[in-house]
């Protein structure tokens, strides 16, 4: 264009000849060709193509963004029908009881409410709401990779906790290894209860063992027999036999404790029981209760007693045969004897409930056998004609509550088999008035600082049932 106008204007300026109105129709001319060179320009853009940079198109991060099909479907909205046909877009998820549809003309799918829900008011939308009221709808919501990397992060927590507690751990405690490392090194072994029993079996049993040692041997084997097992390992151990034997001894420091470790094997063990009967433990015990020996002595082998008789009808039928009431009985005849005089008490109340309890009881066939054993026990007679009601009664005198406590509860199961030699006896009733007396100011005590079922009002009422009944024909 800029050349066909410098052509013209040198036609212009190079002819001198040319008129006047040839000058004019030249300046029309190109003022002609001007505009329609300025109205073609504008036209251009609408035609023409444009190249487009892959720069372009790209995000920041460089990564094209994905496309309606690439998209998760996790991220796409839940498609809310209503009663209109709506488009539906790749990946929505449509409620179930919709109708779904494919427009023939548009080439989409198309969904929009049941038609049996379209004569229902809003509650519809209420309930289907309810039905998807676990879904997110908000646009905002955390995508699927988000709540992976979420998750991953807890995971990646949970775990750095555990192994700081198991550093925490390692720290407070050593392995197990490196302990039995150090024990090796200072020549010290972990032994088992059995291993330390035979160990201490063989110092007890050992002639060249001194007195103090044998002594210490059975201190020791006293606190292992207390279990059920390790008893039973001692019996089979020939340990049981050998403390019965010690029994025998001139040393009375270790009958004592030989009579200490016997009483803890016997305790609940039937077994035990029962080979200690037949290797004549009881006899042994009886002598050393019925001849002169120490206070502690006697505790002990009282004690070894107690244990096999209880629950062991057999041994206590042999007890009254080789007439071991009566040894009993002269220990209220010696002197210094007095802390004795309750445990023989308790267990003459525990022989005679054990007896009581299991005929009472309603398990029939099964117990049949026991039963029987314990009918050829005939304690209660033989503790009523050797005038035990009274001998027990006398104990009430005691100052000690305890001791009373005990002394009441026997008289009171006594009370069926002694009753014409209580009401007899007069001495009974002025101690029962005087415990009454004494337990009305201290129950009385016991209710102004609030306590209404306080020690005191029950051992008051074992005193006033006691005289009730002996007041009753």
């Amino acid at each position: 264009m800029c050349k066909l106008l410098h052509r013209l204007m040198a036609m212009s300026h190079c002819s001198g000849l040319l008129s006047t109105a040839a000058k004019v129709n030249l300046l029309v001319l190109v003022v002609s060709a001007v505009f329609s060179w300025s109205s073609l320009s504008d036209r251009v853009p609408e035609f023409a193509l444009t190249k487009i940079e892959e720069s372009d198109i790209k995000d920041d991060s460089g990564k094209e963004p994905a496309t309606e099909d690439e998209a998760d479907p996790e991220d796409l909205e839940v498609f809310y029908p209503t009663h209109q046909w709506q488009t539906l877009h790749p990946g929505q998820a449509v409620p179930a009881g919709s109708h779904v549809r494919l427009n023939l003309q548009t080439g989409e799918r198309e969904a929009k409410l049941s038609d049996s829900e379209n004569g229902k008011s809003g509650m519809g939308e209420e309930k289907r709401r309810k039905r998807l009221g676990k879904m997110d709808i908000d646009s905002n919501s955390f995508t699927s990779q988000e709540l992976k990397k979420a998750l991953a992060k807890m995971k990646e927590s949970e775990k750095t906790e555990r192994m700081a507690h198991e550093e925490e751990v390692r720290k407070k405690f050593r392995p197990i290894e490196e302990l039995k490392e150090e024990f090796e090194k200072l020549n010290v072994k972990l032994e088992t209860d059995y291993e330390i029993m035979v160990k201490l079996i063989g110092k007890f049993n050992s002639s060249a063992s001194t007195l103090d040692e044998k002594v210490a041997a059975l201190y020791d084997l006293e606190y292992y027999v207390h279990q059920v097992d390790n008893a039973k390992d001692f019996l089979s151990l020939g340990g049981l036999q050998l403390v019965i034997n010690g029994l025998n001894s001139t040393e009375a420091v270790l009958k004592e404790h030989a009579a200490f470790v016997l009483g803890a094997a016997l305790s609940s063990n039937p077994k035990v029981q029962i080979e200690a009967i037949e290797g004549g433990a009881l006899q042994k015990l009886l002598v050393i209760l019925a001849t002169e020996q120490p206070l502690a002595v006697k505790k002990k082998a009282l004690f070894a007693l107690s244990s096999m008789l209880r629950h062991f009808p057999y041994a206590q039928q042999q007890f009254l045969k080789l007439g071991g009431l009566q040894v009993l009985r002269n220990l209220f005849r010696e002197k210094g004897m007095e802390a004795l005089y309750i445990r023989v008490v308790t267990l003459l109340y525990d022989l005679i409930m054990e007896k009581m309890l299991l005929e009472d009881s309603q398990n029939g066939d099964q117990m049949e056998e026991k039963i029987q054993q314990y009918r050829q026990v005939k304690l209660v007679p033989a503790v009523v004609e050797q005038d035990w009601c009274v001998i027990v009664s006398n104990l009430l005198a005691m100052p000690e509550h305890d001791t009373r406590e005990k002394v009441l509860k026997t008289v009171s199961v006594l009370m069926a088999f002694c009753k014409e030699r209580y009401q007899d006896d007069q001495s009974l009733g002025t101690t029962l008035s005087l415990l009454r007396r004494e337990y009305e100011e201290l129950a009385a005590e016991e209710q102004r600082e609030g306590d209404k079922d306080g020690y005191f009002s029950e051992l008051l009422g074992s005193v006033n049932t006691i005289i009730q009944e002996l007041r009753s024909k």
